[in-house]
């Protein structure tokens, strides 16, 4: 009987996995999405080595999310328009190539901060085109719209897995050999992906009959978007999660360094247990996809994440520091996931990758925003500071939750 009950819940959990559009991208992504991190996490602790500057850490985290406000709505409207895979196919090869250029910089030796600065720019501009192209995409991959919440779920598992690895992996990396490998094993990940999306059989959607402006497109998202108050909130709400959550991921280079008194390895094992705390959360989220309950895993998500954000910035030891680390992780993804889903599930086809674009631009516009202002406060009133303070008004925004939109802990 136990055997039984944990193979349905083990079915339940990949049940995405059925579908062989989707295991090919599952798999090809696992690859890429681990040399991508490994890129992440060795970029942020070359820049802070180059500069000893909270400030410039913040500065390439703007640097990677302003494209997201120039570019990520027209790339929603992209994706309405034209094949999602042959997008990907571009997006993905640009990606490798800008993974190279800086491998090239770091490996000649001539690699200073704007030249980060610059690339970062770069890269984020291929990401804002990118992104409502890949979320949107799942639709494509799962031929089961009953899947599609645990499609979602395993996607932020995939990507929270790769979080976990790549760290860790470019952390030893950098610390063995400096970061010019780290650069060039993730410009050669990019391989992996390109592979699965030329293999995929995808069905040929219909060209649409008419074709208007993308500005008249834009304005029939942004229609849809305000005339559902559930949706329009919880985009609000992954802003906020966004400006005042992942934000704080850009200070761990200097937390690693000047807190905990450590080095390029314990800057990946930090982001390795967010990464690891990630993982769970969405792992969990995928099991109980089927299950009429996310609101109420939203509630219980968006009042522990801030406890356990205060008490990382309390603590001074590294096991500790993880161990917060990984529930901040967890709780986190219940939110982003949940969010996710629960929009994704309502938003007609025609209209999702529209749609999406305004999810993506109010949730990864976010981060750059908050990443700037983390690393201006750090600079003046230290890391620690800034993160419980950034606990406090995450804990507001639960509080003013509870209080005026009740409706979303009751949403399934």
């Amino acid at each position: 009987m136990a055997q039984s009950i944990a193979a349905v819940s083990i079915s339940r959990t990949f049940a995405s996995l059925r579908h062989p559009n989707y295991r090919l991208w599952f798999i090809g992504q696992l690859f890429s999405l681990v040399g991508t991190w490994m890129q992440n996490t060795a970029q942020g602790y070359l820049i802070y080595e180059l500069t000893g500057s909270a400030l410039y850490l913040g500065l390439v985290s703007f640097a990677a999310g302003v494209p997201t406000w120039l570019f990520t709505l027209y790339g929603g409207v992209i994706a309405d328009r034209i094949p999602r895979r042959n997008l990907l196919l571009i997006t993905q090869t640009s990606a490798m190539v800008l993974a190279f250029i800086l491998a090239a910089l770091v490996l000649t030796g001539i690699v200073q901060p704007w030249m980060i600065l610059i690339l970062a720019f770069f890269l984020g501009t291929v990401n804002a085109f990118e992104a409502p192209v890949r979320i949107s995409f799942v639709r494509e991959l799962v031929a089961d719209r009953e899947d599609m919440p645990n499609a979602i779920a395993l996607n932020a598992t995939l990507f929270n897995a790769a979080a976990t690895l790549g760290p860790a992996v470019g952390g030893l990396t950098y610390a063995a050999v400096g970061p010019g490998l780290c650069f060039i094993l993730n410009g050669i990940s990019f391989s992996a992906v390109l592979t699965a999306l030329a293999l995929m059989r995808i069905a040929v959607l219909p060209a649409p009959t008419q074709r208007v402006s993308a500005v008249l497109q834009l304005k029939e998202g942004f229609a849809y978007v305000r005339s559902q108050p559930a949706i329009l909130y919880l985009m609000i709400g992954s802003a906020f999660l966004s400006i005042c959550g992942f934000s704080l991921f850009a200070l761990m280079p200097a937390w690693a360094k000047d807190v905990l008194g450590g080095d390029a390895t314990t800057n990946g094992l930090l982001n390795s247990a967010r990464g690891l705390g990630s993982m769970v959360g969405a792992l969990l989220i995928a099991t109980l996809s089927y299950l009429k309950r996310r609101g109420r895993m939203w509630a219980l998500g968006s009042y522990a994440m801030p406890l356990f954000t205060l008490l990382f910035a309390l603590m001074r030891e590294l096991p500790l520091s993880l161990l917060m680390l990984f529930g901040f992780g967890l709780n986190l993804m219940m939110i982003a996931n949940i969010n996710n889903a629960l929009i994704q599930m309502e938003v007609p086809d025609e209209l999702r990758g529209r749609v999406m674009s305004i999810y993506t631009l109010v949730f990864q516009g976010g981060f750059p925003i908050g990443s700037l202002l983390a690393g201006a406060a750090a600079a003046q009133i230290g890391e620690p500071t800034t993160i419980a303070i950034s606990a406090v008004l995450l804990l507001g925004f639960a509080l003013f939750t509870s209080r005026y939109r009740p409706e979303i802990g009751r949403m399934e």
